[in-house]
């Protein structure tokens, strides 16, 4: 597959909450998106993420995007204490 031809790509989670995560994700104007929020639920509760684009690369014919938690724009991770 070509460049050209690619419509989609792995997003690779580094850290964060979705540390250790792979999601396909369309391409947007044929390129990767340079940032992305993610809503997950931690300990019940859905939050949104925030995380940056650091690098890209290509293995075999995939391209695939490692992405870096960003702590500071994304909601708090914190426990819901009333329900533990």
């Amino acid at each position: 597959m070509t460049d050209t031809a690619r419509t989609e790509y792995v997003a690779e989670f580094l850290d964060g909450p979705l540390e250790g995560d792979f999601e396909r994700r369309a391409l947007v104007g044929g390129k990767p998106e340079r940032r992305v929020g993610m809503v997950a639920a931690v300990d019940g509760l859905e939050s949104l993420f925030w995380y940056d684009a650091i690098d890209e690369h290509t293995v075999g014919s995939e391209l695939r995007v490692r992405f870096r938690f960003d702590p500071a724009d994304s909601d708090p991770v914190e426990s819901d204490e009333e329900s533990d």
